[in-house]
Protein backbone atom coordinates (compact mmCIF):
# COMPACT_ATOMS: atom_id res chain seq x y z
CA UNK A 1 0.00 0.00 0.00
CA UNK A 2 1.51 3.26 -0.97
CA UNK A 3 0.72 6.52 0.88
CA UNK A 4 1.65 10.17 0.24
CA UNK A 5 2.63 13.06 2.57
CA UNK A 6 2.38 16.86 2.27
CA UNK A 7 1.88 20.02 4.09
CA UNK A 8 -1.86 20.51 5.53
CA UNK A 9 -4.47 22.27 3.93
CA UNK A 10 -6.89 24.91 5.39
CA UNK A 11 -9.58 22.14 4.18
CA UNK A 12 -7.66 19.54 5.83
CA UNK A 13 -8.98 20.72 9.30
CA UNK A 14 -12.47 19.28 8.87
CA UNK A 15 -11.23 15.30 8.45
CA UNK A 16 -8.51 15.86 11.64
CA UNK A 17 -11.10 15.59 14.39
CA UNK A 18 -12.94 12.41 13.15
CA UNK A 19 -9.45 10.83 12.21
CA UNK A 20 -8.35 11.77 16.05
CA UNK A 21 -11.97 9.97 17.07
CA UNK A 22 -11.00 7.10 15.10
CA UNK A 23 -7.41 6.68 16.46
CA UNK A 24 -8.41 7.04 20.04
CA UNK A 25 -10.00 3.77 20.03
CA UNK A 26 -6.72 2.36 20.85
CA UNK A 27 -7.24 4.01 24.32
CA UNK A 28 -10.40 1.97 25.41
CA UNK A 29 -8.79 0.57 27.94
CA UNK A 30 -7.48 4.00 29.34
CA UNK A 31 -10.34 5.28 31.98
CA UNK A 32 -8.48 8.78 31.94
CA UNK A 33 -8.28 8.88 28.43
CA UNK A 34 -12.07 10.28 26.60
CA UNK A 35 -12.30 9.23 23.17
CA UNK A 36 -15.08 11.81 22.77
CA UNK A 37 -13.01 14.44 23.69
CA UNK A 38 -11.21 15.87 20.42
CA UNK A 39 -9.59 19.31 19.19
CA UNK A 40 -12.46 21.24 17.09
CA UNK A 41 -11.87 21.81 13.25
CA UNK A 42 -11.60 25.55 14.21
CA UNK A 43 -8.46 24.44 17.12
CA UNK A 44 -6.73 22.07 13.91
CA UNK A 45 -7.66 25.58 11.32
CA UNK A 46 -5.46 27.80 14.01
CA UNK A 47 -2.37 25.10 13.83
CA UNK A 48 -2.22 24.18 10.40
CA UNK A 49 -2.20 28.12 9.34
CA UNK A 50 1.24 28.09 11.28
CA UNK A 51 2.81 26.15 8.52
CA UNK A 52 4.15 22.78 10.29
CA UNK A 53 1.17 20.76 9.84
CA UNK A 54 1.27 17.22 7.50
CA UNK A 55 -1.36 15.01 6.01
CA UNK A 56 -0.85 11.50 4.69
CA UNK A 57 -2.89 10.27 1.83
CA UNK A 58 -3.40 6.45 0.64
CA UNK A 59 -5.81 7.39 -2.27
CA UNK A 60 -8.01 10.03 -2.14
CA UNK A 61 -8.65 9.13 2.00
CA UNK A 62 -6.51 11.08 4.72
CA UNK A 63 -5.34 8.16 6.30
CA UNK A 64 -3.69 10.83 8.77
CA UNK A 65 -1.70 13.83 10.25
CA UNK A 66 0.70 15.59 12.58
CA UNK A 67 0.00 18.86 13.74
CA UNK A 68 2.97 20.92 15.26
CA UNK A 69 3.45 24.86 16.77
CA UNK A 70 6.74 27.04 17.20
CA UNK A 71 7.76 27.86 20.50
CA UNK A 72 10.94 29.69 20.36
CA UNK A 73 13.23 27.13 18.79
CA UNK A 74 11.14 24.40 19.13
CA UNK A 75 8.62 22.70 17.42
CA UNK A 76 6.12 21.35 19.10
CA UNK A 77 3.73 18.31 18.02
CA UNK A 78 0.26 18.35 19.32
CA UNK A 79 -1.32 15.70 18.25
CA UNK A 80 -0.38 12.48 15.48
CA UNK A 81 -3.37 10.45 14.52
CA UNK A 82 -3.43 7.38 11.95
CA UNK A 83 -6.67 6.35 11.17
CA UNK A 84 -7.22 2.57 12.61
CA UNK A 85 -7.66 1.20 8.64
CA UNK A 86 -4.04 2.59 7.66
CA UNK A 87 -2.19 1.68 11.07
CA UNK A 88 0.74 -0.21 10.96
CA UNK A 89 2.20 0.29 7.86
CA UNK A 90 4.51 3.24 8.88
CA UNK A 91 2.19 5.99 8.25
CA UNK A 92 3.39 7.44 11.80
CA UNK A 93 6.68 7.46 11.89
CA UNK A 94 6.72 8.71 8.16
CA UNK A 95 4.89 11.61 9.52
CA UNK A 96 7.49 12.38 12.48
CA UNK A 97 10.50 12.08 10.28
CA UNK A 98 9.04 14.41 8.15
CA UNK A 99 8.55 16.62 11.33
CA UNK A 100 11.68 16.04 11.87
CA UNK A 101 13.59 17.50 8.39
CA UNK A 102 10.13 19.79 8.28
CA UNK A 103 12.00 21.11 11.70
CA UNK A 104 15.74 21.12 11.14
CA UNK A 105 14.89 22.49 7.30
CA UNK A 106 13.51 25.60 8.96
CA UNK A 107 16.11 26.42 11.87
CA UNK A 108 14.58 24.51 15.15
CA UNK A 109 16.96 22.98 17.76
CA UNK A 110 14.31 19.95 19.32
CA UNK A 111 11.01 18.39 18.15
CA UNK A 112 8.76 18.32 21.62
CA UNK A 113 5.77 16.51 22.79
CA UNK A 114 3.63 15.03 25.62
CA UNK A 115 2.40 11.42 25.55
CA UNK A 116 2.23 8.10 27.99
CA UNK A 117 5.51 6.43 29.06
CA UNK A 118 3.50 2.76 28.71
CA UNK A 119 1.83 2.82 25.92
CA UNK A 120 3.59 0.90 23.12
CA UNK A 121 2.15 3.31 20.62
CA UNK A 122 3.16 6.54 22.67
CA UNK A 123 6.42 6.67 24.11
CA UNK A 124 8.43 3.42 22.91
CA UNK A 125 7.56 4.70 19.42
CA UNK A 126 8.56 7.96 19.97
CA UNK A 127 12.08 6.76 21.38
CA UNK A 128 12.64 4.59 18.52
CA UNK A 129 12.26 8.06 15.92
CA UNK A 130 15.14 9.50 18.39
CA UNK A 131 13.07 11.00 21.40
CA UNK A 132 14.27 10.94 24.72
CA UNK A 133 12.11 11.73 28.32
CA UNK A 134 12.49 14.91 29.84
CA UNK A 135 13.53 14.46 33.36
CA UNK A 136 14.72 17.76 34.44
CA UNK A 137 11.43 19.59 33.36
CA UNK A 138 12.34 22.80 36.29
CA UNK A 139 14.81 23.45 33.19
CA UNK A 140 12.08 23.19 30.90
CA UNK A 141 8.89 25.16 32.22
CA UNK A 142 7.01 25.05 29.03
CA UNK A 143 6.72 21.27 28.98
CA UNK A 144 6.18 21.48 32.56
CA UNK A 145 3.21 23.66 32.23
CA UNK A 146 1.24 21.33 29.63
CA UNK A 147 2.25 18.23 31.62
CA UNK A 148 0.35 19.97 34.69
CA UNK A 149 -2.62 21.13 32.32
CA UNK A 150 -2.96 17.20 30.83
CA UNK A 151 -3.00 16.34 35.04
CA UNK A 152 -5.34 18.80 35.59
CA UNK A 153 -7.71 17.54 32.68
CA UNK A 154 -7.48 13.95 34.58
CA UNK A 155 -4.70 12.27 32.75
CA UNK A 156 -2.42 10.30 34.87
CA UNK A 157 0.75 11.93 36.18
CA UNK A 158 2.48 8.83 36.71
CA UNK A 159 1.75 7.81 33.15
CA UNK A 160 2.48 11.11 31.16
CA UNK A 161 5.84 12.18 30.26
CA UNK A 162 7.47 14.93 28.06
CA UNK A 163 9.87 13.95 25.17
CA UNK A 164 12.20 15.83 23.27
CA UNK A 165 14.25 15.15 20.39
CA UNK A 166 16.81 17.16 19.36
CA UNK A 167 18.33 18.11 15.87
CA UNK A 168 21.83 18.19 14.49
Amino acid sequence: MSWSLRLARPEDAETMPAIEREAAIAFAAEPSVNPARTRSQADYARLIRKGHSLVTHVGEAMAGFLVAEPFRRELHIWEMDVAPAFQRRGIGAGLVRAAQIDARNTGFKALTLTTFRDLPWNGPFYARLGFEEVTALDAHIRLAGELANEIDDGLPADRRCAMICFLD
